[in-house]
This record gives structure tokens, sequence and C-alpha cells, in this order.
């Protein structure tokens, strides 16, 4: 307890140097690239920036799977030889009449053997007037709602992580909504843009016999054009190759035209399907549809079996990287819609840091003042001791580029109040003991056991709750308790190891017989 070895010592001094070493970078310029560069990231209050709250379109998510099951509906029909009349397509359910009674049993038996996305998501009944329902289940509904809210975060991470921004928050909000605070970033146009844009790339044949007719007949769709073109295009409603099965996607210049394109890859399933589709079709046109536009629609000249192709459609440079990126990142389950947002201007972040970094300095300056006005020399040790805390803890944020918000300053404030409290408690013991008339050597020993114990129960308790804080907390709650979470683990090792081989090795050099405490 009243002893310290060379290396002990050694390393408590190496710890707080390391620490020191890895504060610098936020006070300093990166002098070469090739030289790692760990700061804290400031947040959205401090550096300004902008924040968006989306809403993923829910009706949306159930009238595409209405769409594919009304096709799926088309096609084991025809497959099995039965016939339809009037195949509608609903609010929950997709219904149609049987071609001839005596095939109602036969209609029943082939849909109900349909496969199913999830467990019990559609069932296949025949009403009393005699028309065939495939309707989706509330659960099954239910379950997708809450499937397309997790892909549509992870989606538009993937997408925002592409476009280079630093330390992004996306959270849930609420059972639709996602809120994304992207520090730095005072112009969201286009990020906005990326956000909106579903991506859903698909693959279908074109119905030339269609073109022309002002009634498409059943299984064909009228799609627009993009808008580089203008008309429409009817194409087969059925999906020939889903852009899903997509690998990779980058932007390039053709060299033939000059123009820029996207080069796309497909993996192993999407490569066997484009070459069969392909294959079977040469000569006819196939269109690449986006977001239900039509973005071009070449005619298949040869089987493309190698998995891989190229689209091009008078796009930009910014559109054809934008569009790769889309496309690498995944296609959105459902649109998403802006309903709010804000920016935050840079002086107003300035503001803030400024605020911030007065109130951390003024309660600073109070704990140090106080601290040598009680405790004279072990007063001062505390001091130290309470600098190596602050610097430890802006060093472990900067080496997990931890986000800086003002409730994570407030948690600095607070670290620095508490963070003395260990050292009152063992100077408050060391008075105690010398009261019962101990001697320095016996008062100091006595003073740092009885003390040790209560230290380390309080800022134990404390660490859980605020792990629990930051574990279940989200936005500025979670800032907060990753500061004081990280300033309890520095405090227990500035007071229990850094102060008290101070107050040790100053005893075992002077040897007094009265303490300054």
């Amino acid at each position: 307890m009243m002893y310290y070895s060379r290396l002990k010592m050694a390393s408590v001094i190496g710890i707080c140097l390391i620490g020191l070493a890895l504060c610098l970078p936020n006070f300093m310029r990166q002098p070469a690239q090739s030289i790692p560069w760990r700061q804290v990231h400031l947040g959205l209050d401090l550096r300004g920036g902008s924040y968006l709250l989306l809403q993923v379109d829910m009706n949306s998510v159930t009238s595409d799977r209405l769409r594919t099951l009304t096709d799926e509906t088309r096609q084991t029909l025809l497959k099995g030889g039965l016939g339809y009349r009037n195949l509608t397509t609903g609010t929950h359910a997709v219904t149609f009449a049987p071609r001839a009674p005596a095939e109602a049993a036969a209609d029943l038996k082939a849909l109900r053997a349909m496969p199913m996305n999830v467990p019990s998501e559609f069932t296949v009944t025949q009403t009393p007037d005699g028309l065939i329902s495939v309707a989706l289940s509330d659960e099954a509904s239910h379950q997708r709602a809450r499937d397309a809210i997790t892909q549509s975060i992870e989606i538009v991470r993937r997408r925002i992580d592409a476009t280079g921004a630093i330390d992004p928050q996306i959270t849930r909000q609420g059972e639709d909504r996602i809120i994304v605070e992207l520090p730095g970033i005072s112009d969201p146009e286009r990020v906005k843009h990326l956000l909106g844009t579903t991506a859903k790339m698909t693959f279908h044949l074109v119905a030339d016999s269609a073109i022309g007719s002002a009634m498409p007949p059943p299984g064909v769709t009228i799609v627009p054009m993009s808008e580089t073109s203008q008309g429409t295009l009817p194409i087969y409603t059925h999906v020939d190759v889903d852009g899903a099965d997509l690998t990779n996607a980058s932007a390039s210049i053709d060299q033939q035209s000059g123009e820029w394109a996207v080069n796309f890859t497909f993996d192993s399933v999407g490569a066997r399907q484009f070459g069969e589709v392909t294959r079977a079709n040469v000569g006819k046109r196939f269109a690449i549809v986006l977001d239900n536009k039509v973005i071009e629609a070449p005619v298949i000249r040869t089987a493309i079996t190698g998995g891989s192709g190229q689209i091009t459609g008078g796009f930009s440079a910014q559109q054809a990287t934008d569009m790769a990126l889309l496309l690498r990142a995944g296609a959105l389950p459902a649109p998403l819609n802006v309903i709010e947002q804000r920016s935050i201007g840079p002086s107003l972040g300035a503001d803030s840091i400024r605020a911030g970094a007065m109130s951390l300095l003024a309660g600073l300056v109070l704990v140090i003042a106080f601290m040598a006005l009680f405790y004279g020399r072990f007063g001062w040790y505390a001091n130290i001791a309470l600098m190596a805390n602050l610097v430890l803890m802006i060093a472990i944020l900067s080496m997990f580029e931890a986000t800086l918000t003002l409730p994570g300053m407030a948690g600095m404030l607070l670290t620095l109040g508490m963070a003395v409290d260990a050292n009152i408690l063992i100077n408050e013991r060391i008075r105690e003991e010398i009261a019962r008339g101990r001697t320095a050597l016996q008062a100091m020993q006595a003073g740092f056991e009885r003390a040790t114990s209560t230290i380390i129960d309080s800022n134990a308790t404390a660490l859980l709750a605020h792990v629990m804080l930051f574990v279940f907390g989200t936005g500025p709650v979670k800032g907060f308790a990753l500061t004081i979470t990280i300033g309890i683990v520095t405090t227990l090792f500035t007071t229990l190891v850094l102060s008290r081989m101070l107050m040790v090795r100053w005893y075992a050099r002077t040897r007094p017989t009265v303490l300054p405490v």
C-alpha cells in the first residue's frame, strides 16, 4: 500500500505520457497523411450541420408485395394450365374469378402451394360469390413493416458512409421514422437526393406488341421513360432479373461514346438468370427500370453470360457516381419522405464550443482552488491527478474517435467535479486517523485502506448505471453517458494510483512527522 516499485512508477508515468500524446492531435494539424491522426469529432450541436427526419412509406411496402403477389398468382395459374377472369389487386388482397366453376378447387390447391416469404404470409379462400382471394395476413404485414424499417436504417447508413460524412448519427424514432444527423454538412440537398431515391432496379422484357395500345393486356405495365427520354414504354410486369442480385456498381466513361456510364456486376444467381434471359430472347428489347422509370431499353444482340453489364443514358459525372453509389448500397424497401429538415450553422456551433469550454475551464479552476485551499500539499497532488484525469479522458475519446456533444461536455465537467470526491475521502480519512492519535505513517496507511473500498464501491455502481444509459439511451443521453463512463475509469486510475503515488513518494522522501492535510 505504501510502496511503489520503479517499474510501477514508470508504468504510471508512461500511461500519462501516452495519454498526453493521444491528446495532441486535437490541438495540432496533421503533419503528414501517413501519420495516424485520431481526433475527437464534434457533434451536430458543436460543429453545425444538418438534421433530417425521414418517414418510411409503409403503404408502399404493402402495395409492392401485392403487385408481386399478383404476378405470382398469374404465373402460378398459367403454369398449371388454369385460367382466370378479372384479376384485381386490392388494398390487402388479390382477387379473381375462376375461368370455370369446375376449376375452383384446382385454383385453390395451386395457389396454396405458392412459396411464402414468411410463415402464414397469405391465405387463399373462396368467397360466397365464387371469387378466389389471396389475402395478406395482418401479422405478415406487421413483420414486413418491421423488416422494412430495419433494412432502411442499414441502407441509409451505407449510403451516408459512402458520401464521406464523418460520424453521422442514424437512429430510429417511433414505428416508421428515422433521424439522420450529419455534423459538418450544412447543405444536405445531395444527401436528401441520395436518401429520397429508392434505387430499386429491375430488368423486364419489352412488350413490343402493346406499343401504341391504349389499354395494355394483362401482365403488361406502361412505364414512363427517364428524364433524359420522352414518352412511355410497355413492359412485362414479370421481373426477369432483380437488381437485388447486384454485387458491385461503379461509374466510368464509356470508351465508345465518351459519355458517363454505370457498370454493374451480378452475383452467381443474378448472372445465371441474366444469361438465361438474354440467351432465350436474342433480338428482343430488354428494359432497365429504376424506380419505375425506364433508363434504357437496348436490343439483346447476343447472350450475356459474364454476369456484368453497362447502363448509359446521358449521365453527368455526379449522376453516374450517385447511381453507382445507390446500386452498391442496395435498394430501399420503401420510399423515404423528408418530413423535417434543420440546418445548424457553424457560428452556432462555435458559440456552443466557446460556452462549453468556458464552463469547463471555470469548473476546473474552482475545483483546483478548493482542493489547494482545504488540503494544502495533498490538495495540489489531487489537482495534478485531476489534470491527468482530463488528459486521459480526451485521449480515450480520441483513440476511439468518439463524437463530443454539449451533453458530453457537461459529462466531462461533472466528471471533474466527481473526480476529487475520492481524494476528499482519502484526505478526510487521514485526518480522522490523525485525530485518533496515530502517527503520520499509520494515518496514511489506514486512510488509504479505509477509503479504497468506499471509492471502488461508489464508482462501480455509478459505472453500471451509466453503462446502461449508454446501451439503452440515444442521442444526447448516449453522449453524456459515454464521457461519464470513461471519466469514472480514468478517475479510479488517477485517484487510486497516480495521486496516491505522489503522496507516497513525497512521504518516502521527506519522512515528515506531521502531515500537511
